[in-house]
Order: structure tokens, then C-alpha cells, then sequence
């Protein structure tokens, strides 16, 4: 219990259900109590509410919708009428709950971005390696990095071979080669090889650091839409409190200026929003969709631009074979995948990874065990395969070991790469003898998903770290013509601030860490929750939770149909407020029916949002 009233959303809860329960009694009149059962919802919701108004007028002098529900609960209290202030208390909490259940903890991606930052480096002096705490690393120092450990701080390499997995930072699903006077970076993790690297950058001003300022500052920058109940309130407090005056003064019945004040108490307008969201909320999870920002929808409905990240997001971000070329007529197709599946059977490198995975679906390929297995970190790697020597990687190591290409292959492998495939050259007992080209997958729902989106008026836009080559293919596949490649966090973010800055509402989709900022900074950011980062997931507003991209059309066209359920909610509860208010100017109605009536209201704003639990559009 004491869990409860510390946290102020379950005391609120609480609260509310003991709440509900006393009304039930009142209006049941299940027990014989000393006072009306519906105190105690005044007491536990209504004080709330009011005290809340007071602060909002006396500090800043703020209306808002509380300021008119505060003077329903007070005039309906003076007349006597203990279940309807209640009443109103109680439903003006639920609406507040509505919209403050699904507001997402920002804090817990940056929490898990800090936990990334190396806590030691390997620093290097007069031959001795020290280990030491990273922020003691100074601009200078000369530190060693060991295959399989963090970068502490960025650097460039001095002495050393090795690939550099900077998913981190680009989101690129495969190892960078990098050798002396490359650049690295802190938080990207060395794959194979030891190196040495001299810091360039430390503390605050390395790559990472820079990237966890970013997504607390995007955060920090992202408006919140204020609620349409609260923007209208001071039209609604002003017009009510003028026509309960007028009344008094023309009719000179009290009761009748306390009705319009009952009858104009906004609990249609204020569930008007949040049960359509939540409404919307409901029908999205359906089809693997976790909006995690209560008004994620209503952003999401204004954006005019959608940004998309490729590797992981518009394709699936593991390397496939997709052609096998052999430029010697003594060995096949199928020997030369042969001989280096057999050669990449013991490499923990993915590209050599995805030729192994490829020869086992074929029944005729057949593997042999590799002897002198060597891993020759950025480069590929060396072995034996029935007492041949075989070489599988990149063109440096053919020029290592002083094997030229012919340039029949060299123009063959320019026109894969010129579709942004990644080449493995083979070379067999000193002479090259062809090539094997992989590339990323494209989902095969991303052609379609993104002739949906431009179908509805929304422009796609492709942020990658990828080269150029690799992003232009993919974009030229799916129908992209805006593009923006090798982009780091810090340019993805300022190509959304760019759009941004032009009053154009951006969405942003990605799944790797990388991703953070610019799914911070974007109006609305999506995250892929099966494959993608938990910090790219605590950094978005929605989660694809299956991964399933198709889903990002149906969401589109819920989030305009849910403002339309709003805009709908809302006309009829102010036109039936007014109505009313006609009605109590005249004596029709009374405090108790004019209760009843801003009811049915509610309960047709209720009945209207939940018809979006179903909806779906045909395309």
C-alpha cells in the first residue's frame, strides 16, 4: 500500500475506483451512512481538480478545462446536488488517466545509452599496458583495443588490422574494415583484431557522449500538443460563466445560473480526446502496433514527411548470397561456393557467416574441413581446403599477397557494387579465380508499404548510414527518390530538424541505437521492436512489435480517421452543451436533468470512439 500512495499514477487510480464505488453506493443508496456516499468522490477526485485550477490562475494565470469544472463542482455542491459534483469529479479523472496512461519513460533510453560508454580503457605507456578508468583517458594517450571489446574514446589507429562494428553509430549491419590512420569511435566494438589508437576525443566530446546529449536534448525540444479541451477552455470558461450571469441577472434565479454551470461542465470535451486515443490505441495493437505516447496519434496525423532507416527497417540487416561468379573454367559456380563455404566455416565475420548459411541450402554443395585456418582481420581469411591454398575477402588481401584481378572480373564486380553489394574475391593457389556478391534483403512489404504512404499524400525519405551505392539501390527498389546516405545520429537528427524548421511535421522509422536522436527529434518516432535496440524503442513513440513495416500504412490512415473521431466527438458535445444551456436559460431544465444531460453526452462520446476499435480502410 505504501508503493500506492508514493507513486502518484496508482494513488490516482486508487482513487478513482474508490471513487467509482462510493457513487455506486450513492446512487443505490446501498448503506445508511451520516452523509451522502458521493462526498467521498468529491473529496478524493474533485479537490484535485479544483486545487489544480487554483494553482494554474493564481501562478500563471492559465485557464484551462479544470477552471470550468471546478465551478460545475462548487455551484452543484452549494445547491445540494452531492451525486453530480461527484459525478463530474469522477469522470474528469478518468479522462485525465485516459491520457496520461500511455506516456511513455523517456529516462530509460538514455539510462541504457550511458550503460553502452566503457567504464576502462587499455592505456599504453613506455610499453606497459595499464588498465584505467575511460574518463581518465586524456587527447594523446595511446591505448590497446582487444577483438571483441568497446572503444572507450574516438581515435585513430596507429598500429593494427581489424574490422569495426559501428552499428552503434550507423546502423551498417556489417564490420568496417579499418587499419592505421582510421578513425573509430567510442561505443562501436572491435570485431576481430588487436590494435593500438591514439585518443582524439574524450569525456563530453566523444561519439557517444555526443549521441546521449543528443537524445536528451531532442526530448527536451519535442512540443507537446496541448489537449483540444484545454485549448478551447478559455472560450468555454468565459462564455459559460457570461451566460449563468446573464440568467441570474435577467431571470434572477439562482438555479438556473447554477444549471448552465452544470450542463456546461466539459466531461464530453475533455473524453472526447483520450477515448478516441485510446480508442485508436486498442485497434492498432491488434496488428502488432505499441503506441507508447499518449498523443503519438494525433502527431502522427499532421506528419507530411516519413523518414525511413534502411538496414533493419526497410531491409532485414543480415547479408544474403545472391550471386556466386567464377571467371576460371576449371572451377564451377558451385566449387568456388564450395571451396568457400569451407574456408568461412570456423570466420565469426557475418559476411562469412551468410556464404556458410547459403551453402547448406543447396543439397549439392558439400563443405570440407579447413586446415591452417587463418582470420586476417580486415582483410579475410586464409586456409587449406584439400591441399589448396584459398584466399576469401576484399581486394587488399589479393594485393597482399601480390594476386592481380583481371579486369573482366574488376568490371563484373563494379556493376554489383554498383547496386551496393558487398564482394568477397576468392583466390585459389596464388591466382584469383572469382568472386561471390552479397547484400542486404528487402523486406518484401516495403515496395508495397511505401506506395501506400505516397497513396495517402505523405512523402517518404530514406536517413542511412550506408554508402551511397547501397542507399540509392534500395531507394531506387522501393520507390524512394529522397535520400540522404552515410549520415551519423547527429545528421539524421538535423535532416529532421531541416523539415522541420520548415513547419513540416516529420515521422521518423528505425530500429538501431543509432537511431535515438532522430527518433527523439522527429514529431512522431517508430521504432521496430523485434530486431530493433531497446534504446531505439524507449526513444520512439510507437513500436512495430512484429517488425510487420505493412502496418505503417494502416496507422497512417487511423491517426487522420482518429482526428476525425475527435473533431466529430467534439462538435456534438459542445452542440449539445449549448442546447442545454438554452434549454436551463429558459427553466426547462434543472440542475438534475442538466446533470443527465452533459451524461448522455459522455456516454455518446464513448460510443462514438469506440466504433475506431474495429476500423480498418480497404485500400
Amino acid at each position: 500500500m505504501k508503493n500506492w500512495w508514493v507513486d502518484e499514477e496508482k494513488r490516482a487510480i486508487l482513487f478513482t475506483v474508490i471513487s467509482g464505488l462510493s457513487l455506486i453506493v450513492s446512487f443505490f443508496q446501498l448503506w445508511s451512512l451520516p452523509f451522502d456516499a458521493a462526498w467521498v468522490a468529491i473529496v478524493l477526485c474533485g479537490l484535485p481538480i479544483i486545487k489544480g485550477a487554483v494553482e494554474g490562475l493564481v501562478t500563471e494565470f492559465d485557464i484551462k478545462a479544470d477552471v470550468l469544472v471546478s465551478l460545475a463542482l462548487i455551484a452543484s455542491v452549494i445547491i445540494g446536488e452531492i451525486f453530480a459534483a461527484g459525478e463530474v469529479a469522477f469522470i474528469m479523472t478518468i479522462g485525465a488517466l485516459l491520457e496520461e496512461r500511455t506516456v511513455a519513460k523517456a529516462r530509460a533510453g538514455i539510462e541504457r545509452l550511458v550503460h553502452l560508454t566503457p567504464r576502462t580503457a587499455r592505456l599504453v605507456r613506455d610499453g606497459a599496458e595499464t588498465i584505467v578508468p575511460a574518463e581518465q583517458v586524456q587527447v594523446g594517450d595511446i591505448l590497446r583495443v582487444l577483438a571483441g571489446e568497446t572503444i572507450a574514446v574516438d581515435g585513430v589507429i596507429i598500429s593494427g588490422q581489424t574490422s569495426i562494428n559501428q552499428a552503434v553509430m550507423t546502423g551498417e549491419s556489417l564490420p568496417v574494415d579499418k587499419g592505421v590512420g582510421d578513425e573509430v569511435s567510442s561505443g562501436t566494438v572491435n570485431q576481430f583484431g588487436t590494435f593500438e589508437m591514439k585518443a582524439t576525443k574524450v569525456g563530453e566530446d566523444s561519439s557517444l557522449q555526443r549521441m546521449i546529449r543528443l537524445v536528451e536534448s531532442a526530448d527536451a525540444n519535442k512540443a507537446k500538443i496541448v489537449g483540444l479541451a484545454d485549448r478551447w477552455a478559455t472560450w468555454i470558461v468565459v462564455i459559460a460563466l457570461l451566460a449563468a450571469l446573464g440568467t441570474w441577472f435577467i431571470t434572477d434565479e439562482i438555479i438556473r445560473s447554477v444549471t448552465i454551470l452544470v450542463v456546461f461542465c466539459p466531461c464530453a470535451l475533455v473524453l472526447a480526446t483520450p477515448t478516441a486515443i485510446m480508442a485508436g490505441i486498442g485497434n492498432v495493437t491488434r496488428h502488432g502496433v505499441l503506441v507508447r505516447e499518449g498523443d503519438a496519434l494525433e502527431r502522427l496525423a499532421k506528419v507530411s514527411k516519413i523518414a525511413f532507416d534502411k538496414t533493419g527497417t526497410l531491409t532485414y540487416g543480415k547479408p544474403v548470397v545472391v550471386a556466386v561468379e567464377s571467371f576460371q573454367e576449371e572451377v564451377s559456380p558451385s566449387a568456388l561456393l564450395s571451396l568457400t563455404a569451407s574456408a568461412e566455416q570456423r570466420s565469426e565475420h557475418p559476411l562469412g557467416k551468410a556464404i556458410v548459411v547459403h551453402a547448406r541450402t543447396i543439397p549439392e554443395i558439400h563443405r570440407h574441413e579447413p586446415k591452417d585456418f587463418i582470420l586476417l582481420a580486415g582483410r579475410g581469411v586464409q586456409a587449406e581446403i584439400d591441399g589448396k591454398v584459398l584466399l576469401a575477402g576484399n581486394p587488399e588481401l589479393l594485393a597482399d599477397h601480390k594476386i592481380p584481378l583481371p579486369q573482366a572480373m574488376m568490371d563484373k564486380a563494379a556493376r554489383y557494387q554498383a547496386d551496393g553489394f558487398t564482394m568477397i574475391y576468392v583466390a585459389l593457389v596464388d591466382k584469383a579465380v572469382g568472386f561471390i556478391a552479397l547484400s542486404d534483403t528487402l523486406r518484401p512489404d516495403a515496395v508495397h508499404m511505401v506506395k501506400s504512404i505516397q497513396a495517402i499524400g505523405i512523402e517518404p525519405i530514406l536517413l542511412t548510414g550506408d554508402h551511397p551505392q547501397s542507399a540509392f539501390h534500395i531507394a531506387k527498389t522501393v520507390g524512394i527518390k529522397n535520400v540522404h546516405a552515410e549520415c551519423l545520429p547527429e545528421d539524421k537528427m538535423s535532416a529532421i530538424d531541416h523539415y522541420q524548421n520548415q513547419n513540416q511535421m516529420v515521422c521518423m522509422v528505425g530500429d538501431g541505437i543509432n537511431d535515438a536522436p532522430a527518433l527523439k527529434k522527429a514529431s512522431v518516432g517508430i521504432a521496430m521492436g523485434g530486431i530493433g535496440s531497446d534504446i531505439a524503442v524507449d526513444a520512439a513513440d510507437i513500436a512495430l512489435v512484429g517488425d510487420d513495416i505493412k502496418a505503417i500504412p494502416h496507422l497512417l490512415r487511423l491517426a487522420k480517421k482518429t482526428m476525425k473521431t475527435i473533431h466529430i466527438n467534439l462538435a456534438l458535445s459542445l452542440l449539445l452543451n449549448f442546447a442545454a444551456i438554452l434549454l436551463a436559460m429558459t427553466g426547462i431544465l434543472n440542475p438534475v436533468l442538466g446533470a443527465l444531460v452533459h451524461n448522455v453526452g459522455s456516454v455518446g462520446v464513448i460510443i462514438n470512439s469506440a466504433l475506431l476499435l474495429n476500423w480498418r480502410q480497404r485500400e
